[in-house]
């Protein structure tokens, strides 16, 4: 009987950890980011999966790089791997943001204090604060356009007409 009662808090704690596991694969990736604090367009629309480890880390899966528009332009890689806790992504890997001419990589992501209505980017060489309401809606994600290639010539069709072909 007394083996009996050290097992069955065991038993509940597996169960609960089994149910709220099933929970959170259940869950899209837009109501976890925001069930921890973060708004669920910080990721686009086109995500096709996600895995959440125990320890925190956080896989996206997209069908292959792509481009959407906040601020700026921002480049997520076919995977964006970070830690995931209340109010943060942290050491983030596949999202780069645009400043100017450059693409910066995206570092970590913090909402300090929802009611502030700010959301603050490490891009490494600065911090950048936004605005939270950027990020209410998931953006849609089109191809990376780097890996698309065309290629034009000039063709004469008479003498006083030039046709540009693409292909």
């Amino acid at each position: 009987m007394a083996f009996l009662q050290k097992k069955i808090p065991l038993i509940l704690h597996m169960l609960f950890l089994f149910f709220f596991k099933v929970a959170i694969s259940s869950m899209s990736i837009h109501d976890l980011l925001k069930s921890k604090g973060l708004p669920a367009g910080l990721l686009p629309k086109e995500v096709k999966s996600y895995n959440l480890s125990n320890n925190g880390l956080l896989e996206v899966f997209l069908d292959g790089p792509c481009l959407a528009k906040f601020d700026t332009m921002a480049l997520y890689d076919s995977v964006v791997k970070a830690n995931l806790t209340y109010g943060s992504l942290a050491g983030v890997e596949g999202l780069s943001q645009q400043e100017l001419f450059v693409w910066l990589p995206v570092k970590g992501i913090i909402v300090n204090d929802p009611l502030s209505g700010l959301i603050l980017f490490d891009i490494g060489l600065a911090h950048k604060q936004l605005s939270l309401s950027l990020f209410e809606d998931p953006p849609h994600c089109k191809p990376d356009g780097k890996f698309i290639v065309f290629i034009c010539y000039l063709e004469i069709t008479d003498q006083t007409n030039l046709d540009l072909r693409c292909v």
